[in-house]
């Protein structure tokens, strides 16, 4: 009887999500804004927090940071810090950085095409994007090969799709186009394909210019409001140790100038770019941060930055970096202390150094997000699709990250708890030894009751392999197929190709933007 009233259960569940019958009862959970749950997990007490923090203010006074944009260091040194100029040393002062710190914002409204899609950016937030920066794809009927235009719009299709990836970014480069044109076609694919919240990249005065006009012009944006609003965002990694290059000191005086978000992240790897200790490694990193920020809040008071850390440690036997690791998480946790000793809005790094979609990959990349997301992240970067430790980007794995990413989007919903969803009135119904599939209170929220998996697969062995015997991975490519047949552009991003391609053949004529080194 269990096994028939089980089997007439999930004949109606079928109907529902058919839309034969009671489609109206669909479950739609949102995705789109999420405030994480938990309460923030520490590594390091408050002395250890206030004295890594005054270590770190100590680098930048008595060792400094290496600056190689001289117009930065003369930004620098007009707000008091020490410039020593023959071997381009920029030392900042605790009282630079304390007034940095006080007039970087604590929220930031971060505005996507679609007002729907709007981000606050700010403690207690939460939002996740797909792995960044890789220069290679994969997938299992094409195998692992460079970055192409294709595959960066077949990436950003995807996260178009779904609402639990909530920002765009670069994630994979386009290296069939030229350098002088890259950034054109990639804002073109963000600003026509998607409606959310899109990345710059940030190669020099010229492209970023270029870049804002494409983002004034596709959501109708005069110059005014585009600098009085964050529109898009950019990401600044400094050169561990104890450097700033040209581009990235560039980027973060373009962006503070026109009031859009910079993500100031050192990428600090403890043993090799960073001390051998989570302390010392996030010590580092906290001193290159700040100095970014300092930069950033000179040009423009007031400016958006979200602090950034994405430390983990390498493989001492090879060099290699490794994530996921205990030291990683621990890195997270002890970086979110120092986001929230700060105040301000903050990114972590999730990822795997496997070389394919397989068990390492999803233990590696699941114990990141769980670090992320136990130490308060504003904002999660690789959280899907992520490989070789950003080598490459895997459309399977995005796909089955994306499971992992709406299970913690799940455990950000309220759970009921009242006198109702306790539920007396059903244990009355079922007499013991029955079963509670068709109690009234089982029939009335059966539809919308439970998750329903993306890509798990929790059939028995037997129709399991009746059904082909593929592996979650293998499911992926099934899913992530049949995403780009059916996708539609939103409509209003759509509509913006022939105001972009207008602009796009004029300054292709130009000659483009050749970026900055």
């Amino acid at each position: 009887m269990i096994d028939e009233a089980a089997r007439d259960l999930r004949r109606e569940r079928r109907r529902g999500r058919t839309g034969e019958a009671g489609s109206e009862s669909s479950r739609h959970p949102n995705y789109r804004s999420l405030k994480n749950p938990f309460l923030p997990q520490p590594i390091f007490s408050d002395d250890q927090v206030a004295a890594i923090h005054a270590t770190a203010l100590r680098v930048l006074e008595e060792l400094g940071i290496k600056v190689l944009l001289p117009e930065a260091r003369a930004i620098y040194a007009k707000a008091g810090a020490l410039v020593d100029e023959d071997i381009q040393m920029v030392r900042i002062g605790p009282d630079m950085v304390e007034a940095a710190l006080a007039s970087a914002p604590r929220s930031i409204p971060a505005l996507a095409g679609d007002r729907s899609r709007d981000l606050t950016l700010e403690l207690g937030s939460m939002a996740f994007l797909a792995g960044s920066g890789a220069p290679n794809v994969t997938d299992l009927e094409r195998g692992r090969r460079p970055g192409t235009l294709a595959a960066f719009e077949e990436f950003t299709k995807l996260i178009q799709h779904f609402d639990v990836l909530h920002m765009l970014g670069p994630c994979v480069e386009p290296q069939d186009i030229d350098n002088r044109f890259r950034h054109y076609a990639v804002n073109r694919a963000q600003l026509t394909l998607s409606d959310k919240f899109p990345f710059i990249f940030a190669r020099g005065t010229p492209q970023v210019e270029d870049s804002f006009e494409m983002i004034r012009l596709a959501r109708g944006l005069s110059h005014e409001e585009f600098r009085n609003g964050a529109h898009c965002y950019t990401v600044i990694n400094t050169n561990s140790p104890r450097q700033l290059d040209i581009p990235m000191a560039q980027g973060i005086i373009d962006f503070a100038k026109a009031g859009q978000v910079l993500v100031i992240t050192p990428f600090c790897l403890a043993g090799a770019m960073a001390p051998i200790t989570v302390a010392g490694a996030l010590t580092l990193q906290h001193a290159e941060a700040l100095a970014g920020l300092t930069l950033a809040q000179i040009v423009r008071p007031g400016a958006p930055v979200v602090y950034g850390s994405f430390s983990s440690n390498v493989d001492m036997k090879s060099g290699a970096p490794a994530f996921g690791t205990p030291e990683h998480i621990k890195a997270t946790l002890g970086a979110g202390q120092l986001a929230r000793y700060t105040g301000l809005p903050w990114r972590s790094g999730g990822g795997s150094a496997a070389n394919v979609s397989d068990a390492q990959a999803a233990h590696e990349t699941q114990f990141a997000l769980w670090g992320s997301v136990l130490a308060g992240a504003t904002v999660c970067i690789h959280a899907a699709g992520w490989l070789e430790g950003g080598l490459s980007v895997s459309l399977e794995k995005l796909i089955t990250d994306i499971e992992a990413l709406q299970t913690v989007a799940e455990l950000c919903a309220t759970t009921p708890g009242d006198a109702d969803a306790i539920g007396f009135e059903a244990i009355a119904e079922v007499q013991p030894g029955g079963h509670f599939f068709s109690a009234a209170h089982t029939m009335a929220r059966y539809r919308t009751a439970f998750y329903e998996p993306l890509v798990a697969d929790w059939s028995n062995f037997g129709n399991w392999t009746q059904s082909g015997s593929k592996t979650a991975t293998e499911r992926a490519t099934g899913i992530w197929k049949r995403i780009l047949s059916d996708f539609q552009p939103p409509a209003f991003a759509a509509a913006a190709a022939g105001v972009l391609d207008e602009f796009i053949a004029k300054r292709t004529e130009e000659g483009g933007a050749a970026p900055v080194s």
